[in-house]
């Protein structure tokens, strides 16, 4: 098992729901790819070492997607911390915006995957990431895998769903379950860098909503799609824990450079995400919650219209003028979002719409139980 220096030329994202058209990677990714090594020297001299942050994952008869990093911590940061746990998920930490992004990923580091009996070696990607399908003979329900490197190792959740189950949940996060007021630049810097974790609030109602959903679908998994950069897995973990929302995994990706640019399409990674999740687990049928306030209505619509069978319903949060203004410029949803859910109501797929949970809720129990 290896634990050193970044090698060059580390290979794709499995799962990046936006493959790339060349090998070569763009410019500006060797250019990050260039100054990360160099960060990672200097710190790997100083003696700071690989550890794994895991994030949960999820799974179905036979097999687990396994979601983790490997990023460098001070020896310091790894002294007296327990076998299986990681040094930055204490329930009642709080770190200021900026601290989240604030990490040193180590591509090319060997992980071993203890899932069940089986035991796998897998290696993190150029971003440092671990986002890889492996065997598992682990029972439907919650589960701990262990990710080991040679400093030492972490427990990572995943939830293995069951094959009959039929109903489940994907969230949003922006604007749906947390008032985050995206994407106006200004805005999204104040909430991402300085904010302490703790300042942000939750939108009225929404986790009452999602465990209403499970009082009537115990076995239903629900997971969080969203823009946002892993660097925050963590914080947002906290703050679903905080505010009372079900556990689930967390659908986020990377914010650098990729094969063919500077940034990464957040819609090409939520709708990759949905079209996996119709790929994975087949005999689900998805309740998909979002917001105005962006591009849910459009993605949403999107996959009702490819896969109507697979959506029970769609809950659109509506915000309110002064959160659109912030949002998007604009006291009211575009009008694309507006034709996107008259486009998936003629698909069949039942659309509500509502301020906060309560409304949602209200709205969503008589279509839930027709369908």
């Amino acid at each position: 098992m290896t634990d050193g220096t970044p090698p060059p030329g580390p290979p794709a994202r499995p799962s990046d729901p936006d493959p790339p058209t060349s090998s070569r990677p763009h410019r500006a990714a060797r250019l990050e790819d260039r100054f990360n090594r160099t960060i990672a020297r200097w710190l790997w001299s100083r003696g700071w070492r690989t550890r794994v942050e895991p994030y949960v994952g999820y799974g179905g008869p036979g097999w687990v997607r396994v979601l983790a990093r490997t990023v460098l911590s001070p020896a310091r940061a790894l002294d007296g911390v327990p076998s299986g746990e990681a040094p930055q998920d204490e329930p009642t930490r709080t770190v200021r915006g900026w601290r989240s992004l604030a990490t040193a990923q180590v591509p090319g580091a060997v992980v071993e995957v203890r899932a069940g009996s089986h035991v796998h070696r897998v290696t993190s990607d150029r971003g440092g990431y671990v986002d890889t399908i492996v065997d598992a003979d682990l029972e439907p329900g919650w589960h701990t895998i262990e990710l080991v490197v040679p400093s030492g190792s972490v427990s990572a959740r995943v939830l293995i769903v069951s094959p009959d189950v039929r109903t489940g949940l994907v969230s949003d996060i922006d604007d749906t379950v947390m008032v985050t007021t995206m994407p106006r630049p200004l805005i999204a810097a104040w909430n991402t860098f300085v904010l302490d974790e703790t300042a942000r609030r939750p939108v009225t109602g929404m986790a009452d909503l999602y465990r209403d959903v499970l009082a009537d679908h115990p076995d239903a998994p629900v997971l969080y799609l969203s823009t946002g950069a892993w660097n925050v897995a963590p914080t947002l973990g906290r703050f679903l824990t905080r505010h009372g929302y079900p556990a689930g995994p967390l659908l986020l990706t990377d914010w650098g450079p990729t094969n063919t640019g500077w940034f990464r399409s957040g819609r090409q990674h939520k709708l990759g995400s949905l079209e996996r999740l119709m790929r994975e687990l087949p005999h689900v049928r998805w309740l998909l919650v979002g917001d105005d306030g962006q591009h849910d209505p459009e993605i949403y619509d999107r996959v009702a219209r490819h896969h109507p069978d697979r959506v029970r319903a769609v809950a659109i949060r509506e915000l309110t003028p002064t959160e659109h203004t912030l949002a998007a410029g604009v006291p009211q949803p575009l009008p694309d979002a507006r034709e996107a859910q008259r486009r998936t109501e003629q698909t069949g797929v039942p659309v509500v719409r509502g301020g906060d949970g309560a409304t949602l809720g209200a709205r969503l129990t008589p279509v839930l139980a027709d369908r």
